[in-house]
């Protein structure tokens, strides 16, 4: 499968950020977006509320020249960053009311990635890399639930 520049080199920095314990949901410099523009914090500046999608005038001034950043535009960045906080559950826009400043798990992490891969992976037109249900499904024979299949085997 043929990937984007912009795309692997996201990847990358976000699996390397992964496993280097250095993806942080609530740091400008380490969460999803931050990783992908190589921990630099201008970015926040495209935004009045960190979750939002809304553009404030330096966002719409950067979009509507179409400038692009480690190959995405504002926009697509604060997508990316809304779609990395929810999916590590917090309630958004950000608001000092509405997080908390709690340690967050590698499970919530990883769904966190998982949920911008997929992202990122529709920015780019191609199948999501995360999805391994192609895996499971072979021959077009019916795929029985997990569930089914630990049922018969604890009745052997």
């Amino acid at each position: 499968m043929e990937t984007s520049k912009r795309f692997n080199e996201a990847v990358n920095k976000l699996y390397k950020a992964f496993h280097e314990n250095n993806l942080k949901p609530l740091s400008f410099q380490h969460c999803a977006v931050g990783t992908i523009l190589d921990h630099k914090t201008y970015w926040k500046e495209f935004s009045d509320a960190n979750g939002s999608l809304q553009l404030n005038y330096v966002g719409l001034v950067h979009q509507r020249l179409e400038r692009k950043f480690n190959g995405y535009s504002p926009l697509e960045l604060l997508e990316i960053e809304k779609t990395f906080l929810q999916a590590c559950g917090y309630q958004l826009p950000l608001h000092h009311t509405t997080f908390s400043s709690k340690k967050v798990g590698k499970k919530v992490l990883f769904n966190g990635l998982e949920a911008v891969i997929a992202l990122l992976c529709k920015f780019d037109n191609i199948p999501n890399v995360m999805d391994c249900s192609k895996l499971f499904d072979y021959d077009g024979k019916e795929i029985y639930s997990l569930q089914t299949k630990y049922q018969d085997l604890e009745s052997v």
